[in-house]
């Protein structure tokens, strides 16, 4: 087995990361060992441009950091590789954004599986640290708040989930390869010669022993139970609802997130964005989104006055009935004179669309609209 060593070493530090992650960049470490070129030198840059142009064209009253991919203390040399983002990173962007007097509010756009325990807590600390001054700090989970991307965004004033985004995988762990199968098939054995009783316990050439292992178990349950206690500390909880209530590892769509407590609202970034004064929109997408929600409210207005019998005016009919059916000012302007008897003329006159309008206001009366 090729490069043993690389990966025992890799896997050897506790982190706090999906499971199924932390196999993928493993397999991406051998291969680049191998000198296989996953990703050009060129698209790693146009990611990085592309990143980059992204926070560029935000509103400058509101700072947007990015917490993309991997997760580690520093992380120059694996970003490269898998576009990950380190603490140091981080903790030089916040301190930027806080310190320039234009910015009104800071963001974390985080979308990241999680990372390596060294660094985490130290990064989430800083940020307990920071928040509750005048300028708030926000973790918006874009999608995916993972395991130390958790720990770094329970320490922000605010947790946002995008209504489709994910977050939890609350736990830590490491691994041990037990590669003396391998190498003896190849005709070797390894021995090491060493001073000290302990100083190569785990190795990779011999089956974990029963000392080894609990060093090795005390090291991650004191890693988790440090993460516990920033989480509880950041999301203002006891360290045993975090661990009976936040899932114990599991990762949680945003209404069971909200149902937890694990998160404050659920928006979207630009809603965040919005929130803090940053303009997301063209003024065109504005309009039409301004105007449909004014439709959707006239229809919940007219519903609900007719399920509760309340008595309801012509400019009201209008307007609800354009929500409704999508009918044009004109057209609504005749429903309503039809439905309202108001000036309609002969009793029969468009009977069929007033029994199209029997219809569809009768089954707003069974299913008013939701505000």
């Amino acid at each position: 087995m090729r490069f043993e060593h690389l990966l025992d070493a890799f896997m050897a530090d506790p982190w706090a990361i999906q499971r199924e992650k932390l196999g993928v960049l493993a397999d991406i470490l051998v291969a680049r060992a191998e000198g296989e070129k996953l990703f050009s030198t060129e698209f790693a840059a146009a990611v990085s441009d592309a990143r980059a142009k992204e926070i560029a064209e935000t509103d400058g009253k509101v700072a947007v950091i990015p917490v993309y991919g991997v997760l580690a203390n520093k992380m120059d040399a694996f970003s490269a590789m898998s576009g990950g983002t380190s603490y140091a990173g981080i903790k030089r962007q916040l301190y930027g954004a806080l310190s320039n007097e234009d910015v009104k509010a800071v963001v974390l756009d985080i979308d990241s599986p999680g990372g390596s325990v060294p660094g985490t807590e130290e990064l989430a600390t800083e940020i307990r640290k920071l928040r509750g001054g005048d300028k708030p700090i926000i973790a918006q989970v874009n999608s995916l708040a993972a395991s130390a991307a958790y720990w770094i965004a329970s320490s922000a004033d605010e947790i946002v989930v995008t209504p489709s985004g994910r977050a939890g995988s609350i736990g830590v762990y490491t691994a041990h390869d037990d590669v003396s199968a391998a190498l003896e098939k190849r005709g070797i054995k390894r021995t090491y010669i060493s001073a000290g009783p302990h100083k190569v316990e785990g190795n990779e050439t011999e089956p974990l022993g029963k000392d080894a292992l609990a060093h090795i178990q005390d090291g991650v349950n004191h890693s988790y139970g440090r993460f516990l206690a920033a989480v509880a500390e950041g999301r203002g909880t006891t360290v045993g609802k975090v661990e009976d209530g936040y899932g114990g590892g599991r990762v949680f769509y945003a209404s069971a997130l909200m149902d937890r407590g694990m998160v404050d609202r659920i928006a979207t970034l630009d809603e965040t964005l919005e929130r803090f004064g940053a303009d997301t929109q063209p003024s065109y997408v504005r309009r039409v989104k301004a105007a449909n929600q004014a439709r959707a409210e006239a229809a919940r207005v007219l519903a609900a006055k007719m399920s509760a019998g309340e008595q309801i005016t012509e400019r009201e009919f209008e307007h609800g009935i354009r929500g409704l059916m999508g009918l044009s000012n004109s057209e609504a302007e005749r429903a309503a004179r039809l439905y309202l008897k108001k000036d309609q003329g002969e009793p029969d006159v468009d009977a069929d669309t007033l029994a199209a309008l029997d219809r569809v206001l009768a089954t707003a009366r069974t299913f008013p609209l939701a505000k």
